[in-house]
């Protein structure tokens, strides 16, 4: 085994322990607040990476799961009177299942086209669950929003430690379901897609079908995700859970770090989430928070295109050609 193998697994290991321990050594709200948005943004660019990393569909509409995942779960917790504490916890795959058929309806419609017009329906699709939630009033709230049992024996620091083992459990899904389909024949056809969807098409590749499969399977921890957080923030409204800014968020995380690869959507949301809630703490009021995605955005695009990971992956493989040759 190489030592560049053993310092990976390493540095593997020791990033899980650090996740996994880290309530425990740094228990401040602060501190774990900020730890459940950014392993939060990791789940969902790792979902959203299935999709638009493997085949090469951009969908900036996947808010729409991250939100029909949210109501889902306020709605089944408030007709059902769950209790709160853990028992909501058990709700967030049924929440997730709805995101997925509801995945199903629009993947149908959308997947019969391509590129920009592929972008657009999605953000159209996106827009159409946000004004469902704002029009059904009488099932949805409307404007005045959702509410959420509220767990109120979860008080103090201990407040957020239930949410962020939650939220990076549906990390580690995502990613274990990225990681398994990267290495499966269904990966390889995806990969096809991208590369070329007419030979993929031609020698074989179901194209249809694996392209409906991945924007489903991308969309079921979204919605998961945005059931969590739903019962995290104990209220939501359409307008912030069926947000633009989340969908772009999570594309722009995945080429920041690398895109179609398994630790860029880790490292892109590591690197992006921190800062972005830093400058919506400081220019929120304002938006001004806005410029700076705006500005990471347009450096990626002109410097880092392929991302970060691909980018230091063929720096260290000219070095150790340049290390070999004579």
């Amino acid at each position: 085994m190489s030592r560049l193998r053993v310092l990976k697994r390493v540095g593997l290991l020791a990033a899980i322990v650090i996740a996994l321990i880290l309530p425990l050594i740094a228990p401040d709200p602060s501190t774990t607040n900020l730890a459940v948005f950014t392993v939060m943004y990791i789940g969902l660019a790792t979902s959203w990476n299935i999709m638009g990393g493997y085949t090469g569909y951009i969908s900036l509409g996947h808010a729409a799961f991250f939100g029909f995942g949210a109501y889902s779960l306020g709605l089944l917790s408030n007709h059902l009177n769950v209790a709160p504490g853990y028992a909501p916890f058990l709700l967030v795959p049924v929440a997730g299942v709805i995101s997925g058929l509801v995945a199903v309806l629009i993947g149908w419609i959308a997947l019969r086209t391509r590129a920009a017009t592929f972008v657009i329906v999605t953000i159209a699709f996106m827009f159409m669950g946000q004004l469902l939630a704002e029009n059904l009033v009488k099932l949805t709230g409307g404007g005045a929003g959702l509410g959420f049992p509220y767990p109120q024996q979860w008080g103090g620091d201990f407040y957020n430690t239930p949410f962020y083992y939650a939220m990076l459990a549906l990390a580690f899904l995502a990613l274990a379901t990225s990681w398994t389909i990267r290495r499966s024949k269904f990966g390889l056809g995806l990969l096809a897609i991208r590369d070329d969807e007419d030979k993929a098409l031609a020698v074989g590749v179901p194209t249809r079908r694996f392209k409906l499969a991945a924007f489903t399977i991308s969309a079921i921890p979204v919605g998961m995700i945005g059931a969590v957080y739903g019962y995290y923030v104990t209220y939501v409204y359409p307008q912030f859970v069926f947000d633009p800014l989340i969908g772009i968020s999570m594309v722009l995380m995945v080429f920041l770090g690398g895109l179609g690869t398994l630790a860029g959507p880790v490292l892109g949301a590591l690197l992006l989430e921190p800062a972005q809630l830093q400058f919506a703490y400081r220019f929120g009021a304002s938006r001004l928070y806005l410029v700076f995605y705006a500005a990471v955005f347009l450096l990626v695009m002109l410097f880092l295109p392929r991302g970060v990971v691909p980018s230091v992956q063929e720096l260290l493989q000219r070095r150790r050609q340049e290390l070999a040759s004579p």
